[in-house]
């Protein structure tokens, strides 16, 4: 891959921003400089993925639904975080229509946990939380909270699977990987790019296999 900052469309589709460089909303929240969007023939992730995001910092009058992003994750080309609450419509009265501001319901904050990898042209909808590790297919619509390490695809977004095993995944999550310092982390790639999980546990702690 190779990093280009995007301030003009791109013009290769291998080109991407680390996010934690580009976004200036104070309603955004980003953990670590790790997490990218593959930018292809767009705008960039602020201007063209989050959607319906207010770019002035919430007060106790004017709350404003906040996106909270992990580390490490990936974002594919064109997809879509939809923020905004309901967007002024109230589809529980006569008219959807937004006359006003008294139509306004926020969705709560959405969460996009460490390691995610959100497909090419999916979207995310208000209020979603995603857990660690969580696999968006492309084009899936995610409607509700997804579970660490599942895969979901379709519209509206099902899990399909799970990444490990149960018993794997509460390892994983007990691990607390992605809180590590960054360094530490990159120094796990052999370890990383595996899918054992064991062999990972046992760079951790040698002795829970003697």
């Amino acid at each position: 891959m190779s990093e280009k900052l995007i301030n003009s469309p791109v013009k290769h589709w291998c080109e991407f921003e680390f996010i934690s460089k580009t976004v200036k909303n104070p309603n955004i929240h980003i953990k670590g400089n790790y997490s990218y969007y593959s930018a292809y023939w767009d705008q960039g992730f602020e201007r063209c993925v989050v959607r319906y995001l207010h770019d002035k910092p919430a007060t106790a009058e004017k709350p404003i639904d906040q996106l909270h992003i992990g580390n490490f994750v990936c974002l594919g080309a064109e997809c879509v975080i939809m923020m905004g609450g309901n967007q002024l419509h109230r589809t529980d009265w006569i008219s959807a229509f937004p006359f006003d501001t008294r139509s306004f319901v926020p969705a709560g904050d959405t969460i996009i946990g460490d390691g995610c990898w959100i497909g090419s042209r999916a979207m995310i909808m208000q209020g979603v939380t995603l857990g660690e590790g969580v696999v968006v297919a492309t084009g899936a619509v995610v409607t509700k909270d997804v579970p660490p390490y599942a895969v979901v695809g379709g519209v509206p977004a099902k899990i399909i699977k799970y990444r490990f095993s149960e018993t794997d995944i509460e390892k994983l999550l007990a691990l607390k990987l992605y809180d590590l310092d960054e360094k530490q982390f990159l120094k796990m790639r052999e370890q990383l790019q595996t899918d054992d999980v064991a062999q990972l546990i046992e760079y951790f702690d040698p002795l829970a296999f003697q």
